[in-house]
């Protein structure tokens, strides 16, 4: 075997094995007797966006700047190109580290934030790896904080150029350090952006000594040719008796509490967005949210099917600029629609678009997709408590698309009742922060930056890191950390784009 065939054989296993997958079970063996323990990786590349949403804020609504230094350069798409990727690759553990050149930095005078993410690195183990920076915020600075969890078992090799190894699209969650650094703004678990990754394998210069080892030659075990017995095709003799459908029961009066998302309303009325909560039409705010009034609908206990309607709406107003608020979205007309254990909660929505001021208005559009929805009955009132709600594809378009679909929402509780003469429930408790009518927020919060597990951020939770869209003033600086590395989280996309 030729020093090139070698090389590439040595290109071909690593690509493999650091995907991950059955391909990558099947060629360790190649991977040991191609070369040493160690294998060098050299000329990676790495292009990282950070956050689509958050980089538009930045040079939108904060009018702040973002720079690339050190090695790190600006594609056209704008994501972020880092070079000079060099590590190993542990070809009896197969794990892959690969650290990379350059930083880049998010300036905003006017919101009061600087933050800078460098020295990027990726290490791998199976089918899973991480993706660690170091964070500096107003001077201080957080080394090694691992902030994203990346899955490889999906995740397929290509061939990129000089022999390079190239991984697209690697999904990438927020770890549980990672939600900590940055002050829990984010949950472990959130999603981040995909990334991408390029390297290249050094062959060793000589040859190894010892062969690869002999494959087994014992073939595989005959399977059983005893062919599985035939079940009775003779159908019962008496039909099962169908009984009548039941009716459903008419919903004459009932709640729906609710509050959106606790982050995104603390960031509204907080120090950032500046803004307000106005109520319409009987609804209210609860220490939980918002209690939308007057039921009315169906429900039919076979199944558990509950449709009922809701009076009142929500408007969030922030960012007031020249007599207008750039964020406006409002929530009217509230549906609810349960069979058995999940369902989905729709809504007349007028959103408008942060950076465009274009306002578009949608009809029963789909926001949430409800989980865990458990009715309870007791023959006058029908209740839904704190079933889980997660952002749909559409409901992420009126967020301008700060949260992604999936995103988990403030669970949804529902209340109807049957008779005329049923009471209804008191609102849940919760966390006061939704905001009255016209009311206005304010907010502090300092914290500390620097050490392993970081927390670049105060104790608030009032801060666009919630929305993606906006961050902190002053003291706010810590959410901004938050809305770079959770919520403008830690997208890692890397590979084969150059400016």
């Amino acid at each position: 075997m030729n020093a090139r065939t070698r090389s590439r054989r040595v290109a071909l296993a690593t690509a493999v094995v650091i995907a991950g997958g059955a391909a990558a079970l099947g060629l360790p063996a190649l991977a040991t007797a191609a070369g040493p323990p160690t294998l060098p990786l050299t000329g990676g590349t790495f292009d990282w966006g950070v956050k689509q949403s958050f980089r538009s804020y930045v040079t939108g609504p904060a009018a702040g700047t973002i720079t690339t230094a050190d090695g790190a350069s600006a594609n056209a798409n704008g994501t972020f190109h880092f070079t000079g990727g060099t590590g190993s690759y542990d070809t009896a553990t197969h794990a892959v580290t690969v650290g990379f050149h350059g930083s880049v930095e998010f300036v905003s005078a006017p919101h009061g934030f600087d933050i800078k993410l460098a020295d990027l690195k990726v290490t791998t183990a199976g089918t899973t790896g991480t993706l660690t920076a170091d964070v500096t915020a107003a001077g201080s600075t957080a080394d090694d904080v691992a902030f994203a969890a990346l899955d490889l078992s999906a995740v397929r090799p290509g061939s990129g150029a000089d022999g390079a190894m190239t991984f697209g699209g690697i999904p990438a969650k927020l770890t549980a350090a990672g939600a900590q650094a940055f002050n829990g703004m984010y949950q472990e678990g959130t999603a981040l952006d995909p990334a991408d990754l390029a390297v290249t394998a050094t062959a060793p210069t000589t040859p190894p000594t010892t062969p690869p080892t002999t494959p087994p030659t014992t073939a595989p075990t005959t399977p059983p040719t005893t062919p599985v017995t035939t079940p009775p095709t003779t159908p019962a003799t008496t039909p099962p008796t169908t009984a009548a459908p039941e009716a459903p029961a008419t919903v004459v009066d009932g709640n729906l509490d609710w509050g959106v998302k606790e982050s995104f309303r603390s960031y509204v009325t907080g120090p950032v967005a500046a803004g307000k909560v106005e109520l319409t039409d009987g609804a209210t705010g609860t220490a939980a949210g918002y209690r939308f009034p007057k039921g009315t609908g169906s429900y039919t206990a076979d199944g558990k099917v509950l449709n009922a309607a809701f009076s009142g709406g929500v408007r969030f107003l922030g960012h007031l600029q020249q007599g207008a608020y750039a964020l406006d979205l409002k929530l009217s007309d509230l549906k609810v629609a349960t069979k058995g254990a999940t369902g989905t909660l729709t809504a007349d929505v007028s959103s408008k678009d942060l950076n465009t001021g274009k306002v578009t208005d949608y009809d029963d559009l789909a926001i949430a997709a409800l989980s865990k929805v458990a009715p309870v009955s007791d023959g006058k009132v029908v209740t839904i408590s704190a079933a889980g709600a997660a952002l749909t594809a559409d409901g992420a378009k009126v967020f301008s698309g700060f949260y992604q679909a999936g995103a988990a929402l403030d669970p949804v509780t529902v209340a109807v009742s049957l008779a005329e003469d049923a009471g209804l429930p008191s609102p849940p408790a919760g966390t006061s922060g939704g905001g009255s009518a016209g009311s206005g927020g304010s907010g502090t919060s300092g914290g500390s930056t620097g050490g392993d597990a970081a927390t670049i951020g105060g104790t608030g939770g009032g801060t666009l890191a919630a929305t993606g869209a906006g961050l902190p003033s002053g003291t706010l600086l810590g959410a901004a950390g938050a809305l770079v590395l959770a919520g403008a989280a830690v997208t890692v996309t890397a590979a084969r784009r150059r400016s």
